[in-house]
């Protein structure tokens, strides 16, 4: 589980660092991006932490993670500040629904990992709820760019699980 929320924190990181990379600081969604991506590092430092602390081996794709979400932030920004922010929509509805069935397998095992897990989770539905009041599902496409981010991240949730 470490490693997975690792490797997905790495990615989201890199999707707001590649959001910004094009948005800039002045644009007016730079703000809410940058404050969560301070977010997403915050989960990363801890899952790092953890990762080094339990001895868990990180996923050798991160550089792939690191590529491909770097890019995709830059994508969605480049389309325009809705896409961007239906990027967000579309990870945070699936990091949700993992960090769900990870407090439901994890049970009152891992009391530690289960506080992370609900407190990250929390963010992300905020996330989540941020992105769709500025304006995510006026996006030109947003069904369809919803699913294909979606899709994407529920594959590299299943291969981070292996890999």
């Amino acid at each position: 589980m470490i490693r997975v929320d690792q490797a997905g924190e790495y990615g989201a990181a890199r999707i707001y660092a590649g959001q910004l990379a094009v948005m800039g600081n002045r644009h007016p969604m730079a703000a809410e991006i940058g404050r969560m991506k301070v977010q997403e590092q915050r989960h990363l430092d801890t899952f790092n932490r953890l990762l080094a602390e339990r001895g868990v081996r990180p996923t050798i794709l991160s550089p792939l993670w690191d590529a491909a979400g770097f890019a995709l932030g830059a994508a969605t920004a480049l389309m325009g500040p809705r896409a961007a922010m239906a990027c967000t929509a579309a990870v945070e509805t699936e990091i949700d629904a993992h960090y769900s069935a990870q407090l439901e397998a994890l049970g009152d095992t891992d009391p530690e990992l289960t506080a992370h897990i609900e407190d990250f989770q929390a963010e992300e539905q905020e996330h989540r709820e941020t992105a769709l009041a500025h304006g995510a599902a006026d996006t030109p496409g947003y069904p369809v760019l919803s699913a294909v981010i979606r899709a994407g991240c529920r594959a590299a949730i299943a291969v981070a699980k292996r890999v």
